[in-house]
């Protein structure tokens, strides 16, 4: 497990598979235990650096951290005015300075890719607008928790390609899990990312028809429709998506046993309905809670708690 020190986790790619399933598995046994390694990284402190609004990943992170034994900084954007009041690279070696660890939630993959090497201490990619590398970690507790394994499931995902689905195709190809994308034209995942999850040895399909896509699956994700960033696209993205909410007629064609997920904040009576998300499918706050549980785990190993 000590191989993850000190190295950076910005894409779902950075872990091996075996590097993953050390990650749920230290998740699952920190959930199961509120006390594994409480305090164990006293002394140190992470500092959330933090350009886009958040409730789940900070929150995830600072109570991790100090279970940890932590100290947790935020920082708004406005606080630091990275790129502007002060470049990148020196923000980054100066947290370097303080910090044990940093977690970086923003909007360009190359911007969190920048503070990374300038920095000396581990940088986490709290979300950019490529990758939720940490949000697929949660995604796969889930599914583990709930089905026993991942061999065999499939999981489908309705709506937008983005970031979020970027790092789950990614993650789910590591872990064995079969995955098939219904979004409209024009708004598929980057190819290259497609790519490089079926050269992981990943099954990922990608059609436009949300009812063929969820057909026997195990799991039905979907997310916003309209990311932070394009809120100009709000109209065209509300007529495109129109006929990919997810809800309980499309949610009936999927396998009984098949669970609602979602990364939240949700729309409601947009990519997903109220009856959704409060029916017994849904996993989406069991989903939200092991963020929690993820980023435990992650931090634990990039700082060599165990």
């Amino acid at each position: 497990m000590t191989a993850m020190k000190g190295r950076d986790f910005l894409r779902s790619s950075d872990l091996s598979r075996d590097e993953l399933h050390a990650v749920l598995d230290l998740a699952a046994r920190a959930k199961a235990d509120r006390r594994l390694l409480a305090g164990s990284l006293a002394g140190g402190a992470v500092a959330l650096l933090f350009e886009k609004p958040s409730l789940r990943t900070k929150a995830s992170f600072a109570v991790a951290a100090q279970r940890l034994g932590l100290d947790v900084v935020s920082f708004a954007p406005e606080e630091i005015g990275l790129g502007s009041r002060e470049s990148v690279a020196d923000a980054a070696r100066v947290l370097a300075r303080y910090f044990s660890l940093v977690v970086h939630r923003t909007f360009a993959q190359a911007r969190v890719e920048e503070l990374a090497r300038h920095c000396d201490v581990p940088v986490i990619n709290g979300l950019s607008d490529h990758e939720h590398p940490c949000q697929a970690i949660a995604d796969l507790l889930t599914l583990r928790e709930r089905f026993g394994r991942f061999e065999g499931l499939r999981l489908a995902w309705v709506g937008d390609g983005n970031n979020v689905c970027h790092s789950l195709m990614v993650a789910c190809a590591l872990a064995g899990v079969d995955v098939v994308v219904a979004t409209p034209p024009g708004h598929q995942p980057d190819e290259h990312v497609v790519g490089a999850a079926m050269r992981l040895g990943g099954s990922v399909e990608l059609v436009e028809d949300p009812h063929a896509a969820v057909a026997g699956v195990h799991a039905v994700y979907t997310d916003t429709w309209t990311s932070m960033g394009q809120e100009e696209e709000l109209e065209s993205r509300a007529h495109a998506f129109a006929p990919y909410c997810v809800d309980e007629a499309l949610l009936a064609e999927a396998r009984p046993d098949a669970i609602l997920l979602h990364c939240l904040p949700a729309h409601r009576g947009q990519e997903v309905t109220d009856e959704a998300m409060e029916s017994p499918r849904s996993a989406v706050f069991d989903q939200a809670e092991n963020r929690l549980h993820a980023h435990f785990a992650l931090m634990a190993l990039l700082l060599g708690a165990t």
